[in-house]
């Protein structure tokens, strides 16, 4: 069930000015102003109002901030405890105004939208409850507040009185997710949408379907986010803790990495945690997707550990014995010894990225350490990561030509299927095939004085093209 945020301080003011301001529309006659939503699974057509900014609320239930609400922990607990507040409001403006990815900076698309409006006004109406709760239009409504008051009216659509908490949430995900909806949930507020409709008993299909996506997908947002939400505990140090905001530009690598883990893990499960480990620490540290394709299950003890500077990243000492489940007196085996190394070196990463994030409290000796063990720690994946690559391309090298001639095979195997139809329908044409096979053979003659001239010692394979290509001259 949506989390009921009760009612603000002036509900009953509100409901009786837009049930007056109905009335006076319908009484009016003339083309009156509508916006269709989708409302219990069918199209609704709203009656559009026309209400003062100052009198309407943020919707505290709104999924665009939810990620980003915990940038200031103190105004994130007001806003759950006491979301109508003028503090907790005030804040809920704030961060509908900043990059999802960085709260401290105010959004381009922020200053994009609030020069529109003051050119050209409002072209779309918001959406409230009875109450002057937004429910659509909580970013126009700090634009407005910010160019001309909270006198200035805004026109609303008006949903019916009998709306609820889940209602407002299902019809803001609908409007969100129409096609000519300008500004999307940030990647992280699309994963909690996500996790709020899978809470509430939603089926993935449904969920699916709702997101435009595919159940697979959906799935592989609930692991990303039970990664996001592990790492962040495993953040917390010295009472400092990363939030869900230094997660926001690693989607795509997020997504790689489900999809790497994936494949490994029906090979090897021990292998697919290790890869997860190896990947996190570089993603952490700002490397770029490209070069965190390098990083597989081998990276650390290939690449990194000669690397890492001394004391850096210690292995942790070999674990004698399972992991206690409570309650049950039993044991279960717990990580390996690289495992546990490779969690203890994320653990590095991720403890420093917490003390030097925006707006962290931590002494300044602090924070210029972690600064300092960042840099070495990145300077030692850098050089890790080149030398990843510098392999990855001479193995892609190598495997190049045998990769050609597979594709070959595949052609001539298709070529054989394609001459027991054409016998059955006397459909060849023999010419044509004829002039074919002696390009063939051509082909064939020069990747035998190539490979002749590149391997040492011939095997099977080859020693039969050697000998075949010499019959046939």
């Amino acid at each position: 069930m949506a989390k009921d945020y009760g009612l603000p301080p002036r509900a009953e003011e509100n409901r009786a000015t837009v049930e007056a301001r109905l009335a006076e529309s319908a009484a009016g006659g003339g083309t009156r102003e509508t916006f269709t939503v989708e409302w219990r699974g069918k199209p609704e057509h709203l009656e559009v109002v026309e209400m003062q900014v100052g009198d309407l609320y943020y919707n505290p239930a709104t999924h665009r901030i939810r990620a980003q609400a915990d940038h200031d922990p103190k105004k994130s607990e007001l806003l759950e405890t006491d979301p109508w507040n003028t503090d907790a409001q005030r804040y809920l403006g704030r961060l509908l105004q900043v990059v999802p990815a960085d709260p401290a900076k105010t959004d381009p698309a922020f200053d994009e939208l609030t020069a529109s409006l003051k050119e050209f006004g409002q072209t779309e109406p918001g959406l409230i409850t009875h109450e002057g709760v937004l429910v659509n239009g909580n970013t126009r409504r700090a634009a407005l507040l910010e160019l001309h008051g909270p006198n200035h009216p805004m026109r609303v659509a008006v949903l019916p009185s009998s709306c609820d908490w889940q209602d407002v949430a299902a019809v803001e995900l609908s409007l969100q997710l129409r096609k000519e909806h300008r500004r999307d949930y940030s990647y992280i507020n699309r994963l909690l949408a996500v996790e709020e409709l899978v809470d509430q008993g939603t089926p993935l299909a449904a969920i699916a379907t709702t997101f435009r996506t595919t159940a697979k997908r959906v799935r592989q947002d609930q692991w990303v986010l039970s990664i996001i939400r592990q790492l962040i505990k495993r953040s917390a140090t010295s009472g400092e803790r990363l939030s869900l905001v230094a997660f926001e530009e690693h989607a795509e690598k997020f997504r790689e990495l489900h999809r790497a883990y994936e494949k490994q893990y029906a090979v090897n499960p021990e292998r697919a945690d290790l890869l997860v480990e190896n990947r996190l620490a570089a993603m952490l540290m700002g490397f770029a997707k490209t070069d965190v394709r390098f990083i597989d299950d081998k990276f650390r003890n290939t690449y990194l550990s000669e690397k890492l500077p001394d004391g850096l990243a210690p292995d942790p000492a070999p674990s004698h014995g399972g992991v206690a489940i409570p309650g049950l007196g039993r044991a279960v085996q717990g990580p390996s010894p690289a495992v546990s190394a490779a969690r203890a070196l994320t653990d590095v990463v991720l403890h420093a990225r917490a003390v030097t994030q925006a707006g962290s409290s931590a002494p300044a000796e602090v924070v210029a350490a972690a600064q300092d063990e960042v840099r070495r720690m990145h300077k030692a994946m850098d050089e890790a990561i080149t030398d990843a690559g510098r392999d990855a391309r001479i193995t892609k090298r190598k495997q190049a030509a045998p990769a050609r001639l597979a594709d070959a095979n595949r052609s001539i195997e298709q070529c054989v299927t394609d001459l027991v139809l054409s016998r059955s329908q006397r459909s060849l044409d023999e010419e044509a095939f004829d002039d074919a096979i002696v390009e063939l053979r051509k082909r064939l003659e020069k990747l035998a004085i190539e490979a002749r001239r590149t391997v040492g010692e011939p095997g099977d394979g080859l020693a039969w093209l050697l000998e075949a290509t010499e019959k046939a001259r």
